[in-house]
């Protein structure tokens, strides 16, 4: 600038000049409006100031140097500007209130929904941009804190899951009272609009549960079902001649003469109790009831009614959790009747009934048996019919079970499956020794042998002396404990010692009598297993006899040479 002065100085003309033709420059609203000018930023105000100046005019290189320090001080103000801008961003979403998520239930005209949350209802405002249209009836939407909906957020992948009990027109659906939920009518979503659904069928809910999203199908509950059941003629159960007519005359005849048992007017049996010791076949003689059922009705009308045999053990329904083994009570008889329904020869069979079904006790602590006893009464004979469903109890322990369940009208046949006569168990050993092994003899004469051996009532069978409290005494004898399974472990031992014999010899070898005697007395000193004297009783009634005024049970045990004889395998 000091130079500037001294060339102006040096020169007075020009320097006169620039003054002169500065002061013929037009003002800057001669050149704009005033909105125009407030409109420019001070650099485009620089520069329009500049462009009024002549070329090589003096005060352009002080222009030049002021633009600069306006352009550092509006690029330090942009970015001042854009922290603020982030800051106050940042603030306005801590400070904005929480969005809530619901479920559209319904479109309501001029852009309204009906939406739920919370369980609650609410009839809100649509956004415009968003169209009520394009909401689905199930998905999610977010509802800004005007309650507007302004998002959809897709169908919620988790929720609960319940059962159909009844599917209901106008795309309804009813659930029943399962997994803490209560009974109650839901709507389908878009995804289920053209499903196919059927009661039984496990479905999603959405979180309100007002509405099913997504179908299941039928969960655990087919693992207790018996796919096929196996082939059991009746042929194919020995010893059991009294139990097998019994079930026959209860089950299979009002199936085969429905009609004369119309007319009589009837009451078909809805269930019956299998009862007696362990190992007799009482669980093969369920399963034998569905399988000859159908090969008689299909010999008989020509209709081929499938099977759906239902096979639970009682203690597989005990759950620790409250309402829990009620739930599954609940759901073992809707399965029944709704394959009932379809057509299928529906049984529900409960093994070890005892253990789920037994007498109930009063008292202050909690029994399992005073909730499962009535449900299982009330699904009997409740408001739901039991229509063509047979039910069957097996038990070892009868006079355990709860005289509610066993009333007639409820159970209406108690068969009892006693232990095998000898003329039983030789039928039995002949099933057990088929034609197909490698017998010494043939299988007749070598199942009347062990038999004859069997129930030999000699010194050498003695096998348990009871005594009562009179000071008799009474001895039993091994065919006093026989039983089905201890045959066919006796025929399974003994097929294990020609085995043991022909590793042995290297050479062919056959099953002999003398196999099936060694087995025979294994079996008994291995089952020669007896309880302390307070649970004699107990042990009696579960082995089938009396214990009224026995005292003391002990084994009758041969001598230590003959122990030392046998072998075990």
């Amino acid at each position: 600038m000091p130079e500037a002065r001294k060339k102006a100085s040096a020169n007075p003309a020009a320097a006169k000049a620039d003054r002169a033709s500065a002061d013929s420059l037009p003002p800057l609203h001669d050149l704009l409006p005033r909105e125009e000018l407030d409109r420019l930023s001070t650099l485009q105000l620089v520069d329009l100031i500049a462009s009024k100046l002549p070329p090589r005019h003096s005060s352009l290189v002080d222009l030049v140097y002021l633009r600069e320090r306006v352009a550092a001080l509006e690029e330090l103000n942009d970015q001042a500007r854009a922290a603020l801008e982030k800051l106050d961003a940042a603030l306005e979403k801590l400070r904005a209130p929480a969005l809530r998520i619901g479920t559209f239930l319904a479109a309501l005209p001029p852009d309204q929904a009906h939406v739920c949350i919370n369980s609650s209802d609410y009839v809100c405002r649509v956004d415009p941009r968003l169209g009520a249209a394009s909401l689905q009836v199930g998905e999610r939407v977010l509802l800004n804190e005007a309650f507007v909906v302004v998002q959809h957020l897709g169908f919620d992948p988790h929720g609960p899951v319940a059962r159909i009990d009844e599917v209901l027109p106008h795309g309804r659906l009813r659930i029943g009272q399962e997994s803490g939920l209560g009974s109650a009518v839901l709507l389908r979503s878009e995804l289920l609009a053209k499903e196919k659904l059927r009661p039984g069928l496990e479905v999603r809910l959405d979180a309100n549960q007002r509405v099913a999203l997504e179908a299941l199908g039928m969960g655990k509950r087919v693992d207790r079902v018996l796919e096929t059941v196996q082939e059991l003629p009746w042929t194919a159960i020995g010893g059991q001649d009294a139990a097998v007519q019994a079930i026959r005359d209860t089950i299979e005849l009002p199936f085969l003469h429905r009609e004369l048992f119309q007319r009589f007017e009837y009451a078909v049996p809805k269930g019956f109790l299998l009862h007696g010791p362990p190992g007799c076949g009482k669980t093969l003689l369920g399963k034998a009831t569905a399988y000859n059922l159908r090969q008689q009705i299909r010999a008989r009308t020509g209709v081929d009614r499938p099977e759906f045999f239902l096979h639970v053990k009682g203690p597989e329904i005990l759950n620790m959790w409250v309402g829990e083994s009620e739930r599954q009570v609940r759901d073992l008889f809707a399965q029944c009747r709704e394959r009932a329904a379809d057509g299928a020869l529906a049984f529900l069979f409960i093994d070890e009934a005892e253990s789920i079904l037994s007498t109930r006790h009063g008292g202050r602590y909690h029994n399992m048996a005073s909730t499962i006893v009535p449900m299982v009464c009330t699904e009997m004979d409740g408001l739901e019919p039991l229509d063509h469903v047979v039910v069957i109890l097996a038990s070892n322990r009868a006079d355990l079970l709860d005289p509610a369940i066993l009333r007639p009208g409820r159970i209406d046949r108690k068969i009892k499956v006693n232990r095998p006569d000898r003329a039983g168990a030789q039928a039995i050993y002949e099933i057990y020794l088929r034609e197909s092994l490698p017998l010494a003899q043939p299988k007749a004469d070598l199942a009347r042998t062990i038999a004859q051996a069997h129930y030999a009532r000699t010194p050498e069978t003695q096998f348990l002396e009871l005594s009562y409290r009179s000071g008799r005494r009474e001895v039993l004898y091994r065919s006093d404990l026989a039983s089905g399974a201890l045959i066919a472990a006796i025929v399974e031992r003994a097929k294990s010692l020609a085995i043991r014999r022909a590793i042995d010899t290297a050479a062919d070898t056959q099953l002999t009598p003398e196999d099936l005697q060694t087995a025979l007395d294994l079996e008994y000193r291995e089952n020669d297993l007896f309880p302390g004297t307070d649970l004699t009783e107990d042990w009696l009634k579960l082995t089938d006899f009396d214990p009224d005024n026995v005292v003391r049970l002990a084994p009758i045990r041969p001598r230590a040479a003959e122990a030392n004889n046998l072998g075990v395998v």
